[in-house]
Order: C-alpha cells, then sequence, then structure tokens
C-alpha cells in the first residue's frame, strides 16, 4: 500500500493511504532536524536528514523524487 503524506504550511499534515483520501491528519512541528507528529490516537515522531523526513520506519520522498521508485 502506498502511502502519501502532505506536510502543510499552517502545521498541519494529511495522509492518503491507498485509496483513501485523509485516511490520517493531524499536526507537527519541525525543531531543529526533529519532526513531531500529532494525531488524535497516536504521537509519533522522526528527523530530518538533507531535507527528507524520516519518520519511525519510514521515509519520506518529494513528489516526483527518483529515489522513490527504488
Amino acid at each position: 500500500m502506498v502511502a502519501i503524506e502532505e506536510l502543510l504550511p499552517n502545521g498541519r499534515y494529511d495522509e492518503a493511504r491507498g485509496n483513501r483520501q485523509s485516511a490520517c491528519t493531524g499536526r507537527y512541528t519541525v525543531t531543529g532536524n526533529h519532526i513531531d507528529y500529532v494525531d488524535l490516537g497516536f504521537t509519533a515522531t522522526g528527523d530530518i536528514r538533507d531535507g527528507i523526513p524520516f519518520h519511525e520506519h519510514l521515509v519520506h520522498y518529494r513528489e516526483g523524487d527518483e529515489r522513490a521508485r527504488q
């Protein structure tokens, strides 16, 4: 299943999973190279390395980034 997470400029995120739009939404904050996600049912953390968010066991690439196809 493909998940597409959009980090919005207002500190909110919207994640689509498979055919389900807005399957997970919440807010995020970035402090230095650290990112925190907060939703009603969970919290998660990650780090930003070379502009790429690493969230738990996932790596989030920008749309169109060739590395996402590997």
